[in-house]
């Protein structure tokens, strides 16, 4: 099973552009990083610039509507990511505890949803999906 784990630093959602972490806190992520990978679970990873440099989609009414950050109403943004395969939510939150975050950060894990996790009719809506993504099932 495939699970998202989200860092969500609080503070991050003001954080100015160019706001970049502490040398020493990514050598310790990095150290964790290569337990993921060491482990053979470690799918994807990736650090995000603040909203702050971003924009947000809105459809309203059906509508596009482009809105430059900072984003006033946030109160938790995803300051990064990790995609790993385990065998179970209890898995995955137990890594989730192995990552040597801060007092000031959170994780969030999700389960990435699969195809055979839908009923027929939303499959077939979903066809070629597949074929759009470059992972490989396991």
């Amino acid at each position: 099973m495939r699970f998202m784990m989200l860092m969500i630093p609080k503070g991050y959602e003001s954080a100015e552009a160019g706001t970049m972490p502490d040398p020493e806190a990514v050598q310790r992520m990095m150290e964790y990083n290569k337990e993921l990978q060491e482990a053979g679970i470690l799918l994807a990873l990736d650090g995000l610039h603040p909203p702050s440099m971003g924009a947000r989609v809105s459809f309203q009414g059906g509508k596009p509507s482009v809105t430059d950050g900072p984003f006033a109403e946030a109160k938790e943004v995803v300051g990064g990511y990790w995609l790993i395969d385990v065998k179970s939510k209890e898995e995955a939150v137990e890594w989730a505890k192995r990552c040597p975050g801060s007092e000031n950060e959170v994780i969030e894990v999700r389960r990435v949803q699969e195809m055979d996790d839908f009923p027929d009719d939303v499959r077939e809506a979903a066809a070629g999906f597949d074929e759009m993504t470059s992972r490989e099932d396991g």
